[in-house]
């Protein structure tokens, strides 16, 4: 039997969705798992223990896997998107794309078993993380299911979930083995520049009408982000969601933690608010739009709500 511990704060929702992402890649990479957050009162910094039932340490396996991880965009068997021509755009640029989006369609790996009846755009294909004979598949964007929204990001023209998952994984990819052991001590503070993200780390966004300004209108800023907590959040809401606190607003969410030491089907549901028993507390999630209201959303910030 294997345990590690990580530094966590309870007020960061990302930190704690991703303790959840390495419990689900801990059930994949290592064996059965349980988890606890081992606060002792009311202190929002505190520590994540992990135990599996091998012998490999869960969170730098999780770790080699997501640094050694090819990322391959997943579509329904028989999906197509058309692909509309542009403003002013010439026949022979026109023809130039079309054949790009032709090709690209015929390189997609195609799944009978796909989680909706197919998305709307490639913004939500499939992302299927693969290392080492291991898979680990990213489709909580697009399942369809009542289970709440927790698709933050939005994107330029789209910009698919496999892409920001591709960009993220890119900046920890030529990082070597003692350095990611080192980085295994406290992955939830790795950081690297960031220019997108899945939004789920408050530390990298902002609300450029509260900020004063937007750094994307000066060349000379750039954003420092957190591409572990990033992913790792993304693996744990595949079976698991924060609450929304009222169904007609898409800002504010619940989600909870205990420090019983739970099995990973468990944590999910505490995660979503449901107590089950155990001990826990609550969090309330305030979220606020960057941009345009409807479409990007980031974490503003959180507060403790009550602890049962």
């Amino acid at each position: 039997m294997a345990e590690a511990s990580i530094p966590v704060d309870l007020l960061n929702p990302g930190q704690v969705f991703a303790c959840l992402g390495f419990m689900e890649a801990a059930e994949i990479l290592c064996g059965p798992c349980e988890g606890r957050f081992t606060y002792d009162g009311s202190e929002s910094q505190t520590l994540f223990v992990v135990r599996v039932d091998g012998a490999d340490d869960p969170v730098l396996q999780a770790l080699r896997f997501l640094a050694a991880a090819e990322v391959k965009e997943v579509a329904p068997i028989g999906w197509s998107v058309p692909l509309a021509r542009r403003k002013n755009e010439t026949d022979d640029k026109y023809a130039k794309r079309l054949a790009e989006h032709r090709a690209w369609l015929e390189g997609l790996e195609r799944s009978p078993a796909f989680p909706s009846s197919g998305p709307e755009s490639p913004a939500t294909l499939i992302a299927a993380l693969r290392a080492g004979g291991k898979e680990i598949i990213l489709d909580y964007w697009t399942d369809d299911s009542s289970r709440p929204d927790v698709k933050f990001w939005a994107g330029a023209a789209g910009y698919p979930g496999a892409g920001l998952t591709r960009d993220a994984l890119s900046l920890v990819r030529t990082i070597s083995d003692n350095a990611l052991a080192a980085a295994a001590q406290d992955p939830f503070n790795f950081s690297a520049p960031q220019s997108s993200s899945f939004r789920f780390d408050w530390r990298r966004d902002y609300i450029p009408l509260d900020a004063g300004f937007s750094p994307n209108e000066h060349g000379g800023i750039e954003m420092v982000g957190y591409p572990f907590v990033e992913v790792l959040a993304a693996v744990g809401m595949q079976h698991a969601r924060p609450a929304r606190v009222d169904p007609r607003n898409k800002l504010a969410y619940r989600y909870g933690v205990s420090n019983a030491m739970l099995p990973t089907v468990f944590v999910r549901a505490v995660i979503g608010g449901e107590g089950l028993g155990f001990p826990m507390r609550v969090f309330r999630m305030r979220l606020g739009w960057p941009g345009q209201e409807g479409q990007a959303r980031c974490i503003v910030d959180a507060q403790e709500e009550i602890r049962i």
